[in-house]
């Protein structure tokens, strides 16, 4: 029993001891928050905005029905000599499929002249200098053992028709 009471009677002195320390502690801690000040840096007002009037308004709108027109009429050719030619005369089979859609997979020669051997839609036409293929009225002007020449007509930005060269290159298979 003694020792029991030796126990209690140490527990009573710490805890005693430990509650002076927390006076102590609490009023450190009230001492710290009314010395903190919270840096805090205020919020930037927002810039007035102010619009700015549209000074193209006067300017001709992109997207009128006017300047599209302009910019894809086939005026009959009247303006281009070169057109107006093209305009008149029968358009040849290969006319109908754009050049994406055409492979030169060969060349041959026949009496000394140059063909190509062109693919489109999985069959082969033999075409030579002179004839016409691709939607651009393009006409081919050489042909070698590699690619074929051709020169289009295409209209430009301003909607002139101008003259262009494209080659379509030889595609060989994959094996």
């Amino acid at each position: 029993m003694k020792r029991l009471g030796l126990s209690l009677l140490g527990a009573t002195f710490v805890v005693v001891g430990c509650g002076a320390n927390i006076d102590e502690l609490t009023q450190w801690m009230e001492q710290q928050k009314r010395a903190a000040k919270p840096n805090v840096e205020p919020i930037v007002a927002p810039k007035k905005f102010a619009p700015q009037p549209y000074s193209a308004i006067t300017g001709v709108e992109p997207f009128s029905i006017q300047k599209i027109a302009t910019g894809t009429r086939v005026d009959g050719g009247q303006s281009n000599p070169m057109l107006a030619a093209q305009m008149r005369r029968r358009k040849e089979p290969l006319e109908a499929y754009p050049l994406d859609a055409m492979k030169m997979v060969g060349m041959v020669s026949r009496q000394g002249r140059p063909y190509a051997l062109v693919e489109v839609d999985k069959l082969l036409h033999y075409v030579k200098a002179g004839e016409y293929m691709g939607q651009n009225y393009g006409q081919i002007t050489k042909i070698d053992e590699t690619e074929l020449s051709l020169r289009e007509l295409v209209q430009d930005a301003a909607g002139e028709w101008i003259e262009r060269t494209t080659t379509l290159q030889l595609q060989e298979k994959a094996r």
